[in-house]
């Protein structure tokens, strides 16, 4: 869990993490920083940004995918079935209210 601290203006930072990192993902992360000019705190941040906006874009892309399936299916149930009409014209529904 992030823990959220406060400032000396009591205004709440930003939560932090703590990521225990191999020591080659470190180095790797640290050219990219230098690369950007940026610190390796911020260019962590933005690649797990990434990562996460990555991350959801493939799942919702999935989803659509799985949902388009089962409506072919559905579509598909439905027009396999034989047409049937109707005996008579359909009754009016009539509702009473329960008297007290």
């Amino acid at each position: 869990m992030a823990t959220r601290q406060n400032s000396t203006n009591g205004k709440p930072k930003s939560p932090r993490i703590q990521v225990v990192l191999p020591e080659l993902i470190c180095e790797q992360l640290t050219t990219l920083a230098n690369n950007e000019s940026r610190t390796v705190s911020n260019m962590a941040k933005v690649l797990i940004q990434e990562g996460i906006k990555n991350y959801f874009e493939k799942e919702s892309k999935s989803l659509f995918s799985e949902n388009n399936l089962n409506t072919n299916t559905i579509r598909d149930e439905l027009e396999k079935q034989s047409v049937r009409r109707l005996k008579k014209a359909p009754q009016r529904i009539r509702y009473y209210k329960k008297s007290d």
